[in-house]
């Protein structure tokens, strides 16, 4: 009997030798990757492997064509106590501060269906594409309850409140183009192209220091959950690490040499 296949697949990209993307692929296609438990602790190894990896520059989720992720898998839900749900539910919400603390800039590349939790976890990522025939929405007052991980406060920073109350209030699907006119998708691609164009992303981002790249994550990140004067103050903090790195004496020796820098990330 074969080995059963990996929840999570993992594929690394090279970036025109400025580092690797890798793509973490959910791999339930039986159940248009429904996050089950056993997914959300493959999900967990893998992002806290990558998490301190120097060799990669950008983190890739995806799905399938038919499936980004259909959100939590409701009939293990069902078979739960309400133990077992806090607890699934404290491991879902884990995971999405994970994927959104990870110091490597995040893309969801978005094929098919992101609802409910799925729709949550493209949400923790820094950015979206989604392919043409993609559908997204926190659909959870729907079924009786509200989005749990997250979605109440990712969605409102993302898009603004008013907007995102009326999204989850109504638990609307959006279409890919739709998804992009309200700011949810910052780029709507050919369907099944959604990866690519996370690879060109990511090769743009390889090709400025990484050390900067982490500081102005960690700048806009912690600047989004404070006053703009605390916020100017961790941009600030954050600009005085980038200083001393040898990645700034390359590029400053790359200006004035006329050449493509080529940084290390020290």
């Amino acid at each position: 009997m074969s080995a059963p296949a990996a929840l999570v697949q993992i594929e690394e990209k090279n970036l025109d030798d400025q580092g690797l993307a890798l793509v973490l692929r959910l791999n339930r296609p039986e159940a248009h990757n429904a996050l089950s438990r056993g997914l959300l602790e493959a999900l967990w190894v893998e992002i806290e492997r990558v998490a301190v990896r120097r060799d990669v520059r950008a983190v890739i989720l995806a799905g399938n064509a038919k499936a980004f992720c259909a959100g939590a898998d409701l009939k293990e839900r069902a078979t739960m106590n309400p133990t077992e749900v806090r607890a699934f539910l404290r491991r879902i919400r884990g995971i999405m501060d994970l994927v959104e603390r990870l110091p490597q800039p995040t893309i969801a590349a978005v094929d098919g269906v992101a609802f409910g939790g799925g729709c949550e976890l493209a949400l923790a990522c820094d950015l979206r594409v989604l392919a043409r025939g993609a559908v997204v929405g926190l659909t959870e007052c729907a079924l009786g309850i509200i989005p749990g991980a997250g979605g109440t406060q990712r969605l409102p920073r993302l898009i603004g409140p008013a907007k995102a109350k009326e999204l989850i209030f109504t638990a609307r699907r959006l279409s890919a183009d739709d998804a992009l006119q309200v700011g949810l998708a910052n780029h709507v691609v050919d369907a099944g192209a959604a990866l690519d164009q996370a690879l060109a992303l990511a090769t743009e981002i390889a090709r400025c220091a990484p050390l900067a790249v982490e500081a102005a994550k960690a700048a806009i990140d912690g600047g989004l959950s404070t006053g703009i004067s605390e916020g100017l103050l961790l941009e600030a903090r954050c600009y005085e690490l980038t200083l001393a790195t040898e990645d700034r004496k390359e590029a400053l020796a790359a200006f004035g040499e006329k050449r493509r820098p080529t940084f290390h990330g020290r």
